[in-house]
């Protein structure tokens, strides 16, 4: 998969995985958060996913808490996509992430 592709599908997400702008410019609130993006398009490069993979994960996690920040839900997608693709156990990320 080319690193073009993904820029390119990230930027026409549209609806409830849209990524947050300012005058067309992606918007993030902190530093983590344009991290948390960039591990998310990390990983599927580096499985070798289309990014509907993870996108569908963002929407679904959205949709499961919508009052959580958007970012947080970019995380729990990614969690949830090494989860399911054996790239990590939960039980690893569970003493990584700090408990909420």
């Amino acid at each position: 998969m080319s690193g073009v592709i993904v820029r390119q599908e990230i930027a026409d997400m549209r609806g409830r995985g849209a990524l947050p702008r300012d005058n067309g410019e992606l918007a993030f609130a902190a530093p983590w958060e344009g991290r948390a993006l960039a591990m998310a398009i990390g990983v599927v490069q580096s499985l070798g996913l289309a990014w509907d993979e993870f996108r569908l994960r963002l929407i679904a996690e959205i949709a499961r808490e919508p009052e959580r920040p958007y970012y947080e839900s970019w995380l729990a997608a990614l969690e949830r996509l090494l989860v399911e693709r054996g790239a990590v156990s939960a039980d690893i990320l569970a003493g990584l992430t700090p408990s909420q």
